[in-house]
């Protein structure tokens, strides 16, 4: 998955490019430089950077002269970007699933949730053991920029994947179902029993994922397959 590099004036200045590009076929560098009110070289790093990521493509056009010019535009991929502002429909959405009465029910298809989630990154994920997997989904989250580690040998010497932000921290605060569903998704990615054992919302200072508990242990985790209080 393609994004945006990560520091906030990288993505400021970047984004205004993008914008430009998106009401624009293509774009000179020195249409671009006019319209931002900056340097040729300025947008040229810009550009470079964009191409990098696989936001924007260069072809070749007739310069003056017979001096060979290049126009700039958006990959397909780039057209994406700013596209996925789906906060208010990802609260609507959870608050219809949540609805559903039966606790069966919804319990299926928060675990199909996860799977569904584990699916976006399952070629991501490699290793012959779980604790090994359970490394590749600690990369999968740091490169979302989700803080988090890995203790081979935490509780009871089982490995432990310990996270200490949310990947959806406004969903959770509205109702910490998506707990379970996050917890089915590492569950899919390691191929092994997967235990929260610890969870900011209970008051802890982070979220940890126990790798080959048994589930069963119902008195050590939380229940987050039933319907909280939603603010939405």
């Amino acid at each position: 998955m393609t994004h945006i590099p990560s520091q906030p004036e990288a993505r400021q200045t970047d984004q205004a490019v993008i914008d430009l590009l998106r009401g624009d076929a293509a774009l000179s560098v020195g249409d671009l430089a006019e319209a931002l009110g900056v340097t040729a070289t300025a947008i040229r790093q810009r550009l470079d950077r964009l191409m990098r990521n696989g936001l924007v493509e260069r072809r070749a056009v007739g310069g003056r002269r017979g001096r060979p010019s290049h126009a700039y535009s958006l990959t397909q991929q780039g057209r994406k970007v700013g596209g996925d502002n789906f906060r208010d429909l990802a609260f609507v959405l959870w608050r219809e699933i949540r609805g559903i009465k039966d606790p069966a029910v919804r319990r299926g298809l928060l675990g199909r949730i996860g799977s569904g989630l584990a699916e976006i990154d399952r070629g991501s994920v490699a290793g012959d053991t779980p604790a090994a997997r359970l490394d590749g989904v600690a990369d999968v989250l740091r490169r979302r920029q989700i803080a988090c580690g890995v203790e081979p040998y935490g509780d009871g010497g089982l490995p432990v994947l310990t996270t200490y932000s949310c990947p959806y921290p406004d969903l959770a605060e509205a109702d910490r179902g998506i707990c379970a569903a996050e917890r089915s998704m590492i569950e899919e990615l390691v191929g092994s029993s997967v235990r929260l054992s610890e969870c900011r919302l209970d008051g802890g200072s982070c979220c940890r994922f126990t790798v080959g508990a048994e589930i069963g242990d119902s008195a050590a985790e939380p229940r987050h397959d039933e319907p909280l209080q939603s603010r939405v």
